[in-house]
């Protein structure tokens, strides 16, 4: 899953829709930082946590 995403991809943690859109911050193997709107700065562990990719609208 790592492998699709990138630094400044928009994301959303559907486990947690109320930490809203984030953005990523780097991507280290698994470990994902994702700066959310509502819940700041995050660590993921993308091996165990599922990230949704939001396609930007045209």
């Amino acid at each position: 899953m790592t492998s699709l995403i990138e630094p400044g991809m928009r994301v959303r943690l559907p486990a947690q829709p109320d930490w809203g859109i984030g953005q990523v911050q780097s991507v280290i193997g698994d470990r994902v930082t994702v700066n959310f709107e509502n819940a700041g700065k995050v660590l993921i562990n993308a091996a165990r946590v599922f990230l949704e990719i939001i396609e930007d609208e045209a």
